[in-house]
């Protein structure tokens, strides 16, 4: 880890981004410095903890996100929501250049920077996507990336309150994508405020999207927690390029057994 913070802290340090976030970088490193075990690939100390918080979870998407999402899909005409989700799309679109810039990707930070700008303008404020036809379908990317790229291990298996399959790494990165969205100095507070209304309706939508998805894992597997699991780090480690992780795991094996 030492090795990591010396090799690309100085280069980060050198922009104006990385000045400001310098600080957030030490902190960052050293939160995500805790390695799995060599042999483990699902690192999950804290299952008892994680399992309660998936149980609270899996109930309150039955008792309401599941609901308002199906009815969120049928009163919702389908090009409303597909305005949502493309306005939300669109606002996340600053941050992710700016953790392009971070990760040290010019090509991810003018691709995004291109789409939010047309869809800005020609797509009226981020409703409609006309970058896409121009071929700017963008590069998603968050600072839980950023970490990775920096060389922060992914840390523990952790289940958040609401957002549910995560990594030490990454949790953190969602904290830190909040602190730096270029957004939330940009518009006026009641603007701002609407943006994460904005967030929060598209992730309801995508819930209504892939119902299916989440109903299958949820409620028909046979450990909808080690399921969930499973999938999350496997996608989430094939998105980061980690191909030496992202071999098939079966959920169901005494990950901690001689």
């Amino acid at each position: 880890m030492a090795q990591d913070l010396k090799k690309h802290f100085p280069d980060i340090r050198r922009t104006r981004a990385g000045r400001f976030l310098a600080p957030l970088l030490v902190a960052a490193l050293l939160a995500g410095c805790a390695t799995a075990p060599e042999g483990v690939e699902i690192w999950d100390p804290y299952e008892e903890q994680n399992r309660a918080v998936h149980a609270e979870n899996r109930a309150i998407d039955a008792m309401v996100l599941r609901r308002g999402a199906a009815s969120f899909e049928e009163s919702v005409p389908a090009p409303v929501r597909a305005s949502i989700a493309n306005l939300s799309d669109n606002l996340s679109l600053p941050g992710q250049a700016l953790n392009g810039l971070l990760q040290g990707r010019p090509e991810t930070v003018v691709e995004n920077t291109f789409r939010f700008l047309l869809n800005s303008t020609l797509g009226v404020g981020g409703l409609f996507d006309p970058a896409s036809e121009f071929g700017l379908a963008g590069r998603p990317t968050d600072f839980g990336e950023t970490l990775h790229v920096w060389g922060a291990p992914e840390g523990a298996y952790v289940e958040l309150p609401f957002l549910g399959p995560s990594t030490q790494r990454d949790a953190f990165g969602r904290l830190v994508d909040v602190v730096i969205d270029p957004v939330r100095y940009v518009l006026p507070v009641r603007e701002r405020n609407l943006t994460y209304g904005v967030h929060l309706l598209a992730r309801v939508g995508d819930r209504g999207r892939y119902s299916a998805f989440f109903d299958a894992t949820l409620y028909e597997s046979a450990d909808s927690y080690a399921q969930a699991r499973l999938m999350y780090l496997q996608n989430r480690r094939f998105l980061l390029g980690d191909e030496s992780r992202t071999q098939f795991i079966d959920p169901y094996e005494d990950l901690y057994g001689d």
